[in-house]
């Protein structure tokens, strides 16, 4: 992948997503109502099973501002980044197809307590994931 290239294409993005943050070990995709942003990690596999050799993984989280804070949950590891760019996706699909710019943080989580991560498992690896 490209350094310049976003993560995911504008025009493969629903309505009112777009990037707010990207690096190479992060990136970070906001919707403006309600407003949330969804963030990719690379981190530490500290959690993974010692036989998969994973030192790296991603994790995706979620945060909802509120008027005086800001709530964060995680919703979940995957391996690859191809994985946590396609979680994200369908994370943003999700919210897209089902919630409104008037609901609050539990009806966000309960779309994305929804998002199955277990089927991203990656066929193989491109050359830019190894």
């Amino acid at each position: 992948m490209a350094v310049d290239q976003d993560p995911i294409p504008r025009e493969a993005l629903p309505p009112r997503w777009g990037l707010a943050e990207c690096c190479g070990d992060r990136f970070v995709y906001r919707h403006s109502r309600p407003p949330i942003e969804l963030i990719a990690d690379s981190t530490i596999a500290d959690r993974s099973h010692p036989g998969l050799g994973l030192c790296r993984c991603w994790e995706l989280r979620y945060r909802y501002f509120m008027t005086d804070r800001a709530i964060s949950q995680s919703i979940g590891r995957v391996s690859t980044r191809r994985a946590a760019i396609d979680g994200a996706l369908e994370c943003m699909r999700r919210i897209h197809d089902t919630v409104s710019a008037t609901d609050g943080p539990p009806e966000v989580g309960d779309v994305l307590d929804s998002v199955s991560l277990c089927d991203l498992v990656p066929e193989g690896l491109s050359r830019s994931q190894q």
